[in-house]
């Protein structure tokens, strides 16, 4: 059986079907347009001429990549807050009242200090707290280096007024307080000097504080000078102005290693390097004292800061090595320390306040005479814990404690060594 095919010429076809594709036409270009009713559906267009329209007609932009809920912006509807002007009165429903305190008796004299008003700004919100300045009824405090505006009830401008008054009729003398830090190893000193003693109540927890007559204060230090076990850290006169904050520091770095790293030169061996960082360890203390218009009594608030450390703890690490073997090194991680105080005191100015922190980090690190046999160095380990001792004794006026040289009295002088007179 044989298959024959014949081939039919190309002009037989192309004429009806170029007449279809006319008749198409008007209804591709439209794009949406339907055939009228009753007309015969189109029929497909070959190949070809689908090619072609798709060609003419322009493709659909991608749509856009989704992007995350969390990247999206936030839709904003166009409204900000309108503040109001409130009628251009400040709010007087608890009867507030605006005064202005005149400063210049105070800071006129500091004029070392940078912005000195900031110390009765201080004082006040120690004072009244910062909550009657931030709720109702409303209020307002605003000071420079000449005056101080406060918009409040009369009740909170009494208590601005004091503390004012404690500013600018106080003395204007720059006052003495002396301060001597001791530590002792055992806090059994306390039972041979309990009744020389006058308890303080606390609010800082493992913070002692006693009251001491200057007599009996000179009694206790000198006991506790007796004692092996006692170290004195620091003994010092701090000069400050009335209500100003004076600091004290005694801090120094301890080096530890903290990382190992590739080394920089490639051909070293072994090729790490260790990566060393310090820790501070210290004291920082800050002292802010306010007497009162007669100096009988004293307002200070203590702020002492303790970081000492403890030990170094040893990590060891297996670093790889080129060869395919391992590299042991070792890093430290320091164990740090710290004893935290701020409180505010008050007690008269002819008495000594003593503070005990408790048995806590030493704040004070011993050195070796010499320094080949410092193990601590070594071992990593420090001073460990003592009783750490403050005493602050106000001692006047700067003036008043001035050494002063000894008034030799002019004799009458002659010529001739028979007239001099021994």
């Amino acid at each position: 059986m044989r298959l024959q095919i014949k081939l039919i010429p190309a002009t037989a076809w192309c004429v009806p079907l170029l007449a279809i594709s006319l008749l198409a036409l008007p209804a591709v270009g439209q794009g949406l347009g339907m055939p009228p009713s009753g007309s015969p559906a189109p029929t497909a267009a070959p190949p070809a001429a689908a090619n072609n329209n798709a060609a003419a007609a322009p493709r659909p932009a991608a749509a856009p990549a989704a992007t995350p809920p969390s990247l999206q912006p936030v839709p904003t509807t166009g409204r900000t807050a309108a503040p109001s002007s409130g009628g251009g009165q400040l709010p007087q429903e608890s009867g507030q009242e605006y005064r202005q305190y005149d400063l210049r008796p105070y800071t006129g004299y500091l004029t070392k200090h940078d912005r000195p008003e900031q110390a009765i700004i201080d004082w006040v919100l120690r004072e009244t707290g910062t909550d009657a300045w931030f709720s109702e009824p409303f209020g307002f405090m605003n000071a420079n280096r000449d005056s101080l505006a406060v918009y409040h009830t009369p009740e909170m401008h009494a208590v601005v007024a004091d503390v004012v008054d404690r500013f600018v009729a106080g003395t204007t003398d720059p006052q003495v307080f002396s301060l001597r830090v001791m530590t002792v190893g055992n806090p059994n000193w306390r039972s041979r000097v309990h009744p020389l003693m006058q308890h303080v109540t606390v609010q800082s927890p493992g913070v002692q504080a006693w009251l001491l007559t200057k007599e009996n204060a000179a009694i206790v230090v000198s006991m506790l000078r007796q004692r092996t076990d006692t170290r004195e850290v620091q003994a010092v006169d701090v000069v400050t102005y009335n209500g100003q904050t004076e600091k004290l520091a005694s801090t120094r770095g301890r080096n530890f290693v903290r990382n190992i790293r590739p080394a920089v030169n490639p051909l070293a061996w072994p090729p790490y390097e260790p990566e060393t960082g310090e820790v501070q360890e210290g004291y920082q203390l800050e002292l802010s004292p306010l007497l009162s218009q007669d100096g009988l009594a004293i307002d200070c608030v203590i702020q002492a800061n303790i970081d000492q450390v403890d030990k170094l703890l040893p990590v060891d690490l297996d670093l790889p090595l080129p060869s395919g073997q391992t590299h042991r090194a070792r890093i430290e991680v320091p164990q740090v320390v710290s004893w935290r105080l701020h409180e505010r005191f008050r007690w008269p100015s002819d008495m000594v306040l003593l503070l005990s922190c408790g048995v806590v980090a030493s704040p004070d690190r011993p050195q070796s005479s010499v320094p080949l046999l410092n193990l601590n160095m070594l071992t990593g380990q420090t001073a460990g814990r003592a009783d750490a001792l403050m005493f602050v004794e106000f001692r006047g006026n700067a003036t008043s404690n001035l050494i002063r040289a000894p008034q030799v009295a002019d004799l009458p002088r002659t010529s001739t060594a028979a007239g001099r007179r021994y």
